[in-house]
């Protein structure tokens, strides 16, 4: 299936993100979501001197720019150790929740490979929790932008890391789209999904923005255990949380 091109960037995706729990303590919630959609080898869309305000950190993702070349470095040899190398030509989009006024918590963090023709050829998915890690996964995307990935990092207390993911997602010019369920034994067991149009931003976008909400940043983590609070009050069972490699986002 051939899309209609990329979006102009960097954007914003201004939507919402939504999350279903099925079965044993159902519950599900809808939110008002942001996050930039860039490409990593353009330029940052805030001058240097006003990136304090905002910005993406190569230390908040993947392998922390350890071994050089910003995030874009961090993902391509993510990919390569994987099979995966990036062509001349090709290029890497990253849709994410910026570090703004010095917080960030962005759970899902989504990288795309996309071809010479403005097709996604390969997909990371990275992944965090509040405990403070983070892993990535690599999606093999077919023609429908769909996919399917073992689950293998423990994100909430009240599951653990068995099950498989199905994953699809939608980048137009105008709309992205990503959206995450689990199943289990035959059985739907949870949704997540962010979706939102998107709009070119400009550095007095991003200013005005950061000035509105500051705390944006702040209220993820804050919804994330609140709702957790909630599941706790029913008794759901808490799995343990087995340690976890760093090796997982390299």
């Amino acid at each position: 299936m051939r899309r209609t091109g990329l979006p102009q960037l960097p954007a914003v995706m201004d939507g919402v993100v939504a999350h279903r729990r099925f079965g044993e303590g159902a519950h599900g919630f809808t939110h008002a979501h942001s996050a930039w959609l860039v490409d990593l080898d353009a330029p940052h869309p805030l001058p240097r001197g006003l990136r304090w305000i905002a910005r993406l950190r190569p230390e908040d993702h993947l392998d922390g720019g350890r071994l050089g070349g910003g995030i874009a470095g961090d993902v391509e040899r993510f990919l390569a150790a994987r099979g995966v190398a990036r062509q001349p030509g090709e290029r890497l989009l990253m849709l994410a929740q910026p570090r703004t006024w010095g917080h960030v918590f962005d759970p899902l963090t989504v990288f795309w490979l996309v071809d010479t023709t403005g097709e996604p050829r390969a997909c990371v998915l990275e992944v965090h929790n509040t405990y403070g890690s983070r892993h990535a996964y690599l999606v093999r995307l077919d023609e429908r932008l769909r996919a399917e990935v073992d689950k293998a990092f423990y994100v909430s207390p009240f599951n653990d890391t068995t099950g498989r993911y199905a994953v699809r997602l939608t980048l137009t010019p105008e709309h992205v789209a990503v959206s995450v369920v689990l199943w289990r034994d035959g059985e739907r067991v949870l949704s997540a999904v962010q979706s939102g149009p998107l709009v070119p931003i400009s550095a007095r976008d991003v200013v005005v923005a950061s000035l509105r909400r500051p705390l944006a940043t702040l209220k993820v983590p804050a919804l994330i255990r609140w709702h957790g609070v909630r599941l706790w009050a029913r008794r759901l069972p808490i799995h343990p949380r087995p340690a976890h490699s760093t090796d997982l986002v390299r």
